[in-house]
């Protein structure tokens, strides 16, 4: 996404820090046989605190980044504080949580999408308060897609709406805060009315104009469904079924190319949809993991989990260089687009996710390398992440709310992946 420009009411929260050591004992068959956990909550802790240097108190959202990424920001906070509550406590995560809650929402804004013929997104949103205006600076557009408005963290593209839901049942499950379900499943209920229909033999629209199915909006789709399913029980039973439909659904529409990668979308020909085999960013092959994982433990099927580690093995291969460091696809970096920044993280979080109910040691060697690679490599005096993992942290456009927290993914999944 594109930087988004705040003005004079932008102000920051400042967090102090605590320490308290705690240790587990691994796999030794893993490259990582013993590891301090102390030493990842830490680092973790630290990043928070840099991530917390760009969050504007008014608004609820993060300096330099736009409305998709201070979702995934948010998660990664989220996440944090389940993984360890003394550092929820001592950042004080709950609060964060609350103060995006009611704020974000009430920010009048709208959003401008174009993809791009080589498969990169160029995205402009422009947000209004009370008494000011702020607008974010982008790309020239060749063309553009509009739509009002952000309150209850509805708008034009069902891609933002499923990072917002994900965002807020992780606000659910760290904080208890019914309000932030009930947000999460209005915005599934959206999808559901005004994404779905049988084009291309079902799953859900980008936008809600109508004009392409992409692989993203469909994964979101099915992770917020199974994450409401396994906390939702009135409506468990219909969670559970329109989500298997939209697995089943993707599985056979083409969007898994024959190396077992996910490409962005799919094309409509006079034969039918087909796999418009634009890139296969890092992002589509993370989102799907974390759905499976949730779809598996709301049905009690552990065929899901052999899927998604499946997809997960093939995405590792791709993705990992020679030292093992996870670059974006085609070795984009540092020009992967504004919306490129955010996606290796959004991979590993969700890889984490499905190690730590399908623990696999080339998954977890994965996760503890590229967070101790970003943490000696990437990182620059003010802890701040930049977007290439082997550093340095200035490259590109330099360390931005959306690179730190990517790349801080790497670093809270580090502090759950060695636990198992």
């Amino acid at each position: 996404m594109v930087a988004i420009q705040w003005g004079p009411l932008a102000a920051r929260t400042l967090f102090f820090a605590s320490t308290h050591p705690h240790r587990h004992a691994v796999n030794d068959n893993s490259t990582y046989p013993q590891v301090d956990n102390s030493t990842y909550a830490q680092k973790a802790q630290d990043a928070a605190m840099a991530l917390q240097e760009w969050y504007d108190l008014p608004s609820g959202l993060w300096n330099t980044t736009g409305w998709w990424n201070g979702a995934n920001c948010l998660t990664v906070m989220g996440d944090l504080a389940l993984a360890d509550p003394a550092v929820d406590e001592a950042l004080r995560i709950k609060e964060i949580f609350q103060t995006t809650f009611y704020n974000a929402q009430r920010t009048s804004a709208t959003a401008d999408k174009l993809l791009g013929a080589n498969g990169k997104f160029i995205a402009m949103y422009k947000y209004e308060r009370i008494e000011e205006e702020y607008e974010t600076i982008g790309d020239e557009l060749a063309g553009k897609r509009r739509s009002q408005g952000f309150p209850k963290f509805l708008n034009n593209f069902f891609d933002d709406e499923g990072w917002w839901g994900l965002a807020l049942v992780r606000g659910w499950d760290a904080t208890g805060d019914l309000f932030m379900l009930t947000a999460a499943q209005t915005i599934y209920d959206d999808m559901v009315v005004n994404g779905l229909d049988p084009t291309c033999g079902g799953g859900i629209w980008w936008s809600k104009d109508r004009k392409y199915k992409n692989a993203i909006a469909n994964e979101l789709y099915i992770a917020l469904g199974a994450s409401l399913a396994n906390r939702e029980s009135p409506r468990k039973d219909w969670y559970i079924s329109q989500t298997v439909e939209a697995w089943n659904w993707f599985k056979q529409s083409g969007l898994i190319n024959d190396k077992g990668l996910i490409n962005d979308g799919l094309k409509r020909t006079d034969q039918g949809c087909v796999n418009n085999k634009m890139p296969t960013w890092s992002y589509n092959q993370g989102v799907i993991l974390g759905g499976l994982v949730e779809l598996s433990k709301a049905t009690g099927d552990q065929s899901y989990l052999a899927e998604a580690v499946t997809i997960a093995n093939a995405a590792l291969k791709a993705l990992q260089d020679e030292n093992g460091i996870i670059r974006e696809i085609d070795r984009c970096e540092p020009h992967c687009g504004d919306d490129g920044s955010q996606f290796k993280g959004v991979f590993v979080r969700n890889l984490a996710y499905l190690h730590n109910v399908a623990p696999h040691d080339n998954f977890r060697d994965a996760i503890l390398k590229n967070a101790d690679t970003i943490w000696a490599h990437n990182r620059n005096s003010k802890n701040q992440l930049g977007i290439s993992w082997a550093g340095p942290p200035e490259a590109g456009k330099g360390p931005t709310a959306a690179t730190h927290s990517s790349a801080m993914d790497v670093l809270v999944g580090a502090l759950t992946a060695i636990k198992k």
